[in-house]
C-alpha cells in the first residue's frame, strides 16, 4: 500500500510539473507575442501637398543617393519628393490629370509610376501615357517620352517603371492587372537611358502573362517579377533579355522584391509572403503571415529585414530572414486601412502609402 501511495505521489508530483511547465511556456509565447505586436515604432503621417481626401498612390520609391522618397500622387497632377532627414515635402508639377472610365465610375488618373536612375527620376502616367525624365537633385521636369497613344486607354498605359542600372535601360509594363485591367502587350517594353533624359524605344521581351511587380538583382543581372494570371515568378537575364526560369509562386502575386546576396526572392501572395531560393530552383524555404491585402513590399539588404503592409489588416509586418531562407517575425506594427505598400527608407525607416488618407505613413523606431 505504501508503494502504490508514493506511485501515486510520484505521478501527482508529475502531473503537476508538466501543468507548471506548459503553463510556464505558454506564458512566455504569450509575453513574446505581446512585444512583437506591440512594438517600439511610431507612425508619422505625412499630408501630401494638394491632397482633398482620397489620392491615388500605387508605385512609390527611395533614391538612397538623395535621400529622397518620390511618390507619384495621381490625381493631383504631381509627384511629391519628401526629404527623408527634414520629412519636408517638394511637389514637381506639370504633369495631366485625366477621367476615366472605370468598372462604371470616372476615375482621375495621372502620374502612377516612378524608377530612380542615374541621376534622373522616370515617371509614367496614365493620363497621357508618358514616361517623363525629372532631375534627382533640382525636381527640374524634363523631357517625356511617348509611351503609347493616350487614346489606346489604360491597357496600354505604362504600369510599372524599372531602372536597370547594369545596361542603362528603363523597363515598362502596362495595363493595371490588379484592377481587372490586362495589358494589351504583355511584353516588357525597353527603353534605352544611354542618354538619361532622352528615352529611345530600344526592344521588348515578350511574357506568358501580365507582369506584375518587379524586383532587380544588380548582383547576378537579374530581374523578377510575376505572371498575374498563373502565378508564376519569373526571372529574366537583364542583358540577354531572355527568360532563364520560371517558379511557380502562388495565385495572385503581386509584389517582389530580393536578396541578391543570398539569393532570395520574396514573393507577396495577398496575405503572406513566400521566400524562394533561386540556387535550388525557386524552392519555397519559408513563409511570413502578414494578414491579407499585401502589395508591394521591400527587402533591406544591410539589415536583413522584409517588410510587408496588409490594407485589409492594417499592418505592417516586419520579419528578419536567417541564411537558410528562414523568416521570423520581428515586430507588427498597426497602421490603417488601406497601407498596403511599403518602401524601405534610411536608418531602419519604412513608408507606406495611404490613399484614403491622402498621406504617406512613416514607421520608425523610437
Amino acid at each position: 500500500m505504501k508503494q502504490q501511495a508514493n506511485s501515486l505521489r510520484m505521478r501527482t508530483l508529475a502531473g503537476r510539473l508538466a501543468f507548471l511547465t506548459a503553463l510556464a511556456l505558454f506564458i512566455v509565447a504569450v509575453t513574446r507575442t505581446q512585444e512583437r505586436s506591440t512594438p517600439n515604432f511610431t507612425v508619422k503621417p505625412l499630408a501630401l501637398p494638394g491632397a482633398n481626401g482620397l489620392v491615388m498612390l500605387d508605385y512609390f520609391s527611395y533614391d538612397h543617393a538623395s535621400r529622397y522618397l518620390w511618390v507619384p500622387a495621381a490625381n493631383t497632377g504631381s509627384v511629391d519628393v519628401i526629404d527623408a532627414t527634414t520629412d519636408q515635402i517638394k511637389r514637381v508639377e506639370g504633369f495631366p490629370v485625366a477621367e476615366v472610365e472605370f468598372k462604371g465610375k470616372l476615375r482621375s488618373v495621372g502620374p502612377s509610376s516612378v524608377a530612380i536612375g542615374d541621376g534622373v527620376v522616370y515617371i509614367g502616367s496614365r493620363a497621357d501615357s508618358r514616361v517623363c525624365a525629372v532631375d534627382s537633385y533640382s525636381l527640374r521636369l524634363g523631357k517625356c517620352f511617348a509611351f503609347a497613344p493616350a487614346s489606346a486607354g489604360l491597357a496600354a498605359s505604362p504600369d510599372a517603371l524599372i531602372y536597370i542600372a547594369a545596361t542603362r535601360e528603363v523597363w515598362a509594363t502596362s495595363g493595371a492587372p490588379p484592377m481587372g485591367i490586362p495589358a494589351a502587350d504583355r511584353s516588357i517594353q525597353i527603353l534605352s537611358a544611354a542618354q538619361p533624359a532622352d528615352l529611345i524605344r530600344a526592344g521588348r521581351i515578350p511574357l506568358s502573362g501580365s507582369a506584375e511587380g518587379y524586383a532587380v538583382d544588380n548582383l547576378h543581372g537579374r530581374f523578377y517579377t510575376n505572371l498575374e494570371e498563373t502565378g508564376q515568378t519569373v526571372a529574366i537575364d537583364v542583358r540577354k533579355h531572355t527568360v532563364l526560369f520560371t517558379w511557380r509562386s502562388c495565385a495572385d502575386p503581386s509584389g517582389v522584391s530580393t536578396d541578391s546576396k543570398r539569393g532570395f526572392v520574396f514573393v507577396a501572395c495577398n496575405d503572406h509572403v513566400i521566400i524562394l531560393d533561386t540556387s535550388h530552383d525557386g524552392r519555397v524555404t519559408g513563409s511570413v503571415p502578414t494578414g491579407a491585402g499585401v502589395d508591394n513590399i521591400d527587402y533591406n539588404e544591410d539589415s536583413g529585414l522584409l517588410y510587408a503592409a496588409a490594407g485589409d489588416a492594417a499592418q505592417l509586418t516586419i520579419a528578419r530572414v536567417d541564411d537558410m531562407g528562414r523568416p521570423t517575425i520581428t515586430a507588427s506594427v498597426p497602421t490603417t486601412r488601406g497601407a498596403r505598400s511599403v518602401v524601405a527608407g534610411p536608418e531602419g525607416c519604412a513608408y507606406l502609402i495611404d490613399p484614403l488618407g491622402g498621406r504617406i505613413l512613416k514607421v520608425e523606431t523610437k
